[in-house]
């Protein structure tokens, strides 16, 4: 697969040894040396059916959870393609080789929406996302030890966005619950402590009762957000998507109806099926109910 040897020549550009085991539908990069060791699955965007794309997505989890390594780094061909350089400084960060930069020296600002859509557009893997709150991190100083690029004052380093409210009666409550629907800082950044910051922010300004989220397992299982304070409540089916290999646009099924049954043979066409990995399940509660 182009895509794996794209990887595999980037990471040993960067000191990296990398073994390539190949599989039906996917590989798998091993590597070593560096600033750290992970495991790369690099998936191939190939199923001609909706049946074929959710049995190789069974097929994939099944062999992950076989994994002694921890959970892997998975890159769909579609975004290595579409969104290349975005998901190359996230894959390096994931190998410590990102700029640092502490929340302490960042300001938490309101931001307005088209301001969020488009960070969220630049650096986040699904784009915007409908949303009541918005903020943004913005650079305030540099203090401490900086590697690569730093970053400007007053640069928006990070945005974070939060639906409206969901209103649920428990016992003599009433419940006010929102959706952290996208957080995103420049994905050749790591902003030590601007997930909490932002967090923070809004429930200062909305004193919500209960805030769930969810982590794309595409990417990570969701620590970080154990370490905010949020539980681990369960886990979101994987979607099926169409993606156009000329386009490399992914499309919702549930919003293409047409492609909904997967039945035709798409093999002489350039569209390809592809189900994900889903999701984990978060939530933070505070306010106490049953």
């Amino acid at each position: 697969m182009i895509v794996t040897d794209e990887i595999t020549d980037l990471l040993q550009k960067h000191g990296m040894a990398c073994q390539v085991e190949r599989y039906d539908g996917f590989d798998m990069i091993k590597t070593s040396g560096g600033r750290t060791s992970r495991t790369i699955i690099s998936v191939h965007i190939c199923a001609c059916s909706r049946q074929e794309a959710e049995y190789r997505s069974e097929q994939l989890a099944s062999f992950i959870s076989q994994l002694t390594s921890g959970h892997p780094v998975m890159i769909c061909e579609d975004r290595w393609i579409r969104q290349n350089k975005m998901t190359v400084q996230r894959l390096l960060a994931h190998f410590n080789i990102f700029t640092q930069v502490y929340a302490r020296n960042c300001e938490t600002r309101k931001i307005d929406k088209k301001t969020a859509k488009d960070f969220l557009q630049a650096n986040h893997s699904y784009g915007n996302a409908s949303c009541r709150h918005q903020y943004g991190l913005y650079l305030r100083r540099h203090t401490g030890h900086n590697s690569g690029k730093t970053g400007h004052i007053g640069e928006l380093i990070a945005v974070a966005t939060f639906s409206n409210a969901r209103k649920w009666i428990k016992g003599d409550k009433t419940i006010r619950s929102y959706e952290w629907t996208r957080y995103a800082s420049l994905p050749d950044m790591r902003v030590n402590g601007g997930m909490g910051k932002l967090l923070k922010a809004f429930i200062a300004d909305v004193n919500p009762d209960d805030i769930m989220t969810y982590a794309d397992l595409e990417w990570s299982e969701g620590k970080v957000y154990e370490e905010l304070g949020f539980t681990l409540e369960g886990h979101k089916k994987p979607v099926t998507f169409t993606i156009d290999r000329k386009t490399w646009i992914r499309t919702d099924i549930c919003h293409d109806p047409a492609s909904t049954d997967g039945s035709p043979d798409t093999s002489a066409t350039s569209i390809r099926f592809f189900t994900n990995s889903g999701s984990n399940k978060y939530r933070l509660k505070l306010t106490d109910y049953q």
